[in-house]
């Protein structure tokens, strides 16, 4: 959501206001960045259990964004509380569970990318390292049942907390054990942005299977590679998964707007506090008419906080973020990053994406969603399964970096960072299938194995 101070108090009175506002964000392909953000697990490296925010006798979270702020970073208050810190266009946040978020600043390249995350893992070590924690991108915590896990301080996952419960049964396990990575790219037009949607739609399926990395539950296999995955379906279906109106006929911003116009409320932040108007109508709010609170209307920055509590698995803001990925180790979060970019950034490569996926009906797509948790590469897709079309796309994604030629220092251009995706295309694990079978073999049975071997 905006931070304290940054939020914008213009009164927006329609939906046609909201429209303006994500039309807003349309850039010319020249000014087009990446933005990647990703989530870790803390663990306490003697224990591996997961740390709180302030524990007694110890450090914690607590400690740890402190220690970060003595690196120059601006301090993010939640009253009393510090819960996150900014600086260089990038912002570390925390998760409902104490996960650590590095939401990336908006870069020219991949390479940038690399930099960036490199930074970010030499950040961790030298603060986490002296206070006992280490931090491990993965989907879906191993091990920790759902009351293990603490609850960070801050006033909006109160309000998400009291009310997930209401809309689904996985809603708390989506706040507290699950762990992602996110690509954010630009567009240029309402067309462009419609096609960037819907081609990223019906890729996910395909992102979950490739970045697989939550094969186990409580400590043990439960037959699951994306358990992550599995999480978002019954997490609450009002704001999540796959909206039928991205694939209708004249779907644009206004099409977007109005659905999230009619996504449930949580919260609106108000003089330093978050107030709870959980399952409130938006609408309404334009006009006034919030119970909680009468006569107040709202603001850009309230919509601008409102978009980040629905949660499709391709996002629309003022940038289109993918979604559909369980956290995983830098190699692969960088493929993330270069496998959207590819395909977004490149003419060519995003027309031909749009004819790979091509005839996908809404029920198929659903359907490969529902399937792809358990079934990874092995989901069944036209006349073979996904990994063919695992094979397609990464090659579409390949063509889209070489056209852009954008290189390092040493001569490389982005396509280097598709290697990994190319070894799984090709019948390689993926890196649940890795851990499964580390757990079976070297590990002997125990989950807790996976923290060292993870860690960032």
């Amino acid at each position: 959501m905006s931070n304290p101070g940054d939020a914008d108090a213009t009164v927006v009175t329609d939906v046609r206001d909201l429209a303006r506002y994500l039309e807003s964000g349309c850039k010319p392909p020249a000014a087009y960045k990446i933005g990647t953000e990703h989530e870790a697990f803390g663990f306490f490296r003697d224990t591996f259990a997961p740390p709180p925010y302030r524990p007694e006798n110890r450090p914690g979270i607590r400690d740890l964004l402190l220690a970060a702020e003595q690196e120059g970073l601006t301090p993010i208050l939640d009253g009393e509380n510090i819960i996150g810190l900014k600086g260089g266009g990038a912002s570390l946040s925390l998760e409902p569970g104490g996960q650590f978020e590095l939401s990336g600043a908006m870069l020219a390249s991949v390479h940038e990318t690399k930099a960036e995350l490199e930074a970010h893992v030499a950040r961790i070590h030298r603060i986490a390292t002296p206070l006992g924690l280490g931090f491990a991108p993965l989907g879906f915590h191993p091990a920790a049942r759902r009351e293990d896990m603490p609850f960070m301080p801050k006033g909006r996952y109160k309000i998400m907390r009291d009310y997930m419960p209401k809309v689904g049964a996985l809603g708390l396990d989506m706040m507290l054990r699950t762990c992602t990575v996110q690509v954010n790219l630009d567009f240029s037009s309402e067309a462009d942005m419609v096609t960037k949607l819907r081609v990223g739609f019906c890729l996910q399926p395909l992102a979950t299977a490739l970045f697989a990395n939550s094969p186990f539950y409580e400590g043990k296999p439960n037959g699951l590679l994306s358990n992550r995955a599995q999480v978002w379906t019954d997490t609450d279906n009002a704001r999540a998964g796959i909206p039928e109106m991205v694939f209708l006929e004249g779907f644009g911003f206004e099409a977007y707007a109005n659905w999230l116009a009619d996504v449930p409320m949580y919260f609106v932040y108000r003089d330093g506090k978050f107030v709870d108007v959980a399952g409130a109508s938006f609408r309404d709010f334009m006009q006034g008419k919030l119970a909680a609170l009468p006569g107040e209307r709202a603001t850009v920055g309230d919509f601008a906080d409102h978009s980040t509590t629905a949660f499709p698995d391709v996002r629309l803001k003022r940038y289109i973020e993918t979604r559909g990925a369980d956290s995983g180790p830098p190699a692969m979060m960088l493929a993330q990053s270069a496998f959207w970019t590819g395909i977004f950034y490149d003419s060519g490569a995003l027309e031909a994406a749009k004819h790979l996926v091509r005839g996908i009906c809404y029920e198929e797509l659903l359907e490969m969603r529902a399937q792809v948790p358990r079934l990874g590469l092995e989901t069944p897709f036209r006349d073979g399964s996904m990994r063919d079309l695992a094979r397609d796309a990464v090659r579409l994604a390949e063509q889209g970096l070489r056209a852009r030629g954008i290189k390092n220092a040493a001569g490389d251009d982005e396509r280097i960072f598709l290697a990994p995706l190319h070894e799984i295309a090709a019948g390689g694990p993926t890196q649940a299938e890795r851990w499964l079978e580390n757990y079976e073999r070297e590990w002997r049975g125990d989950v807790t194995r996976i923290f060292d071997e993870a860690a960032l």
